[in-house]
C-alpha cells in the first residue's frame, strides 16, 4: 500500500525548545559542525488504493486542518513515500 508523508516544522519565528536543548547537548558533546536544531513532526499516511491529485489534495487538507498547528507550524512537505 502506498503511503503519503507529511513533514511539519514550527514556523521560524517560534522557539523551539527541544532543539535548543539538542543543540546544547551536540555541543557538549563536542559536535560544534552544527549552529543550531529544530525538531519537528512526520506523518506516514497509508493509502487505499492508487495515490492520486485527489488523495494528495486531501492530504494536504488533513495536514492544514489537523496535522499542524497552524498558527505555530507550517506544513513544509507533502509527498508519495519512494
Amino acid at each position: 500500500m502506498p503511503t503519503i508523508v507529511v513533514e511539519v516544522m514550527p514556523k521560524a519565528e517560534i522557539l523551539d525548545p527541544q532543539g535548543k536543548a539538542v543543540a546544547g547537548a551536540l555541543t557538549r558533546l563536542g559536535h560544534n559542525q552544527f549552529s543550531g536544531v529544530r525538531i519537528g513532526k512526520r506523518f506516514e499516511l497509508t493509502v487505499d488504493g492508487p495515490v492520486t491529485a485527489e488523495v494528495l489534495a486531501a492530504a494536504k487538507t488533513i495536514a492544514e486542518d489537523i496535522l499542524s498547528n497552524s498558527v505555530i507550524e507550517d506544513v513544509v512537505s507533502i509527498s508519495e513515500a519512494k
